[in-house]
């Protein structure tokens, strides 16, 4: 098993506790709101919405899969910082055991937010991810991202 890694950082006008409840504790209700072509439901099947909790992603008909399930494995509202996993989906493709997603919000010098996100891909044998396949990721990452931000500037009283 291997693990790649890779960080994107992306900034907003939105203050950092906006965007944070609105992509972490309010995105099982907005995503599918915002986005439904890319994301269908989202549903917990196990747990109460803290770390642990398991729920699953159905996709929509826009994308190239049919759903995924995430495991919650930290949330801090304090320091604006989530933790999750994608443990099983048409997704990882048989060739990743997990891929884990470190967030953080910060604030930025002009009120808005730098939004750092790690993402480490666990690999299952000998199998090496590629640059277009990363590069897939992030940017099907960004586009959500940047979907959340419009909705948001339209929307002032949003979250």
């Amino acid at each position: 098993m291997g693990v790649v890694s890779y960080e994107l950082i992306v900034t907003s006008p939105i203050p950092p506790a906006k965007l944070y409840k609105a992509l972490v504790l309010d995105s099982d209700i907005l995503l599918p709101k915002i986005v439904p072509q890319a994301i269908k439901s989202v549903e917990i099947l196990e747990g109460d919405g803290g770390p642990g909790t398991v729920k699953k992603v159905t996709f929509g008909e826009g994308s190239q899969f049919k759903y995924s399930k995430h495991k919650i494995e930290a949330i801090d509202k304090k320091n604006l910082k989530f933790s999750h996993s994608v443990i099983e989906g048409d997704m990882l493709m048989n060739v990743i055991e997990k891929i884990t997603y470190y967030i953080k919000f910060q604030q930025s010098p002009d009120g808005g937010c730098i939004c750092k996100e790690s993402s480490n891909y666990h690999t299952i044998g000998d199998f090496k991810l590629n640059k277009d396949q990363l590069k897939a990721g992030k940017e099907k990452a960004l586009g959500m991202f940047k979907a959340v931000e419009a909705y948001l500037l339209a929307n002032p009283d949003a979250c």
